[in-house]
């Protein structure tokens, strides 16, 4: 690997690869260049047990293929070392053990050099499989492994932002100007929709994923819902009337995180003189009054809507809303890499990008659902209990990736993720 120089990644084209083999191509290309500022010390550290090292993300997207595409539909293939398996499976326990995930940080070999020479194989095996007239279940393996890969870009990205926050020297992924906005937080207001009987999840053609899904009718109140997301400047106010030392904003598990954890703001957010900091991908910087709040957890999203006198949306009404809202906003491709005030306007804004929204909804199976036969229906389904939904996206989330049906999930303390809010109520 050429020495490590943190340069800004060349932008990437507008116009989105349409043919299947294209977007495969395109997807394992952006990961090799996400990695491409690191330096190989960089890719094998892991910051805590919920993230993983950068070489595992590209180890692992890379066994995906291996072990449920190439393996069962490309005659001959002959996998790169038996022992990857062990150390790049993640929670596929019908496929065999693997390496603990806290622990992922001590695989220093295969080294970083030895994974970018299996993704060249294993690259090489995908143009030779393309090559060849595939079916049906092949095609759909081949999408589910380019969304999969694309989870783990955005993965790969809020890791190294957690690497980088630990360390002493808080080094930018990606040196940028750092001002802050210039322009006025765009008023809160509030958009309202009636109420009645509403189809959500996902429906007809485009991938999705099996827990978007049956499509099904949802009963809804009317209520409204915020124009745009909750931002820095309204969560700096939270913080200085007292928000993190009044329990009864929290609920009880919230409440005693906050006194466990000593939360006194949002995930790499640090009081210093002149304002507050916040650590991101373009390094430690000025906050964004206007920008939309970001790595906050269910907790503190709950007790601030209560602090605000309003509620977070259930996942069913943020979708409802979102259907009559354009797929715009800053994601990976839109090379911002951080979120963004919104634009003053009418309608709603921010729905898909900058953050991925807290939703009121705990992440439960829809009527009729059933998780995909084989290893690779435990992608989803396994995960259904005690967890919330959020919407919408991120600043990190890669273009082609969102979707008014998606459906994250996170537990309720976790904020690692680029996680923000915006308000709901009953009309």
């Amino acid at each position: 690997m050429e020495n490590a120089v943190l340069t800004k990644p060349k932008r990437r084209v507008k116009s989105p690869p349409t043919s299947l083999r294209d977007r495969l191509v395109a997807t394992r290309h952006l990961s090799t260049e996400l990695a491409r500022p690191l330096g190989d010390e960089d890719q094998v550290v892991q910051a805590n047990d919920d993230s993983s090292p950068a070489k595992w993300h590209l180890a692992h997207t890379t066994w995906f293929f291996e072990a449920f595409l190439l393996k069962r539909f490309l005659p001959g293939y002959r996998v790169f070392d038996e022992k990857f398996e062990y150390c790049f499976n993640s929670y596929y326990e019908s496929v065999g053990p693997r390496h603990p995930r806290p622990k992922r940080g001590l695989l220093t070999r295969p080294t970083a050099e030895e994974v970018r020479a299996y993704r060249t194989y294993v690259d090489a095996a995908l143009h030779r499989l393309c090559a060849r007239e595939l079916p049906a279940k092949a095609k759909a393996l081949v999408e589910l492994g380019i969304n999969h890969e694309q989870q783990h870009q955005e993965l790969l990205l809020t890791d190294i932002l957690g690497l980088f926050a630990a360390g002493s020297l808080k080094p930018a992924y990606r040196p940028d100007n750092p001002s802050v906005s210039v322009h006025g937080t765009a008023p809160l207001v509030f958009v309202p929709f009636d109420g009645g009987i509403f189809e959500v999840g996902h429906e007809g053609a485009g991938f999705a994923y099996d827990n978007e899904g049956p499509r099904h009718e949802m009963l809804l109140r009317s209520f409204k819902i915020a124009r745009r997301c909750v931002t820095n400047d309204e969560w700096i106010q939270f913080i200085e009337d007292g928000g993190y030392a009044t329990p009864t904003l929290w609920l009880a598990d919230g409440w005693a995180t906050v006194q466990a954890q000593d939360w006194q703001g949002p995930l790499y957010f640090e009081e210093a003189e002149g304002g507050y900091m916040q650590m991101s991908l373009l390094g430690f910087r000025p906050v964004d009054p206007a920008a939309p709040v970001s790595h906050v957890s269910y907790y503190e999203a709950d007790a601030f809507a209560r602090w605000a006198g309003y509620r977070l949306p259930t996942e069913f009404e943020w979708e409802v809303a979102a259907a009559s809202v354009e797929l715009e906003g800053r994601t990976l491709g839109g090379d911002q890499l951080r979120p963004m005030p919104a634009k003053n306007g009418d309608g709603l804004a921010q729905m898909f990008g900058d953050v991925w929204e807290w939703t009121g909804s705990a992440y439960l199976p829809y009527p009729g659902f059933k998780a995909a036969p084989g290893a690779v229906g435990e992608y989803n389904g396994k995960f259904m209990c005690n967890q919330f939904v959020l919407k919408g996206g991120s600043c990190a989330t890669p273009d082609g990736h969102i979707r008014a049906t998606y459906r994250n999930f996170f537990y309720p303390h976790q904020r690692w993720q680029f996680m923000g809010l915006r308000l709901a109520g009953d009309s």
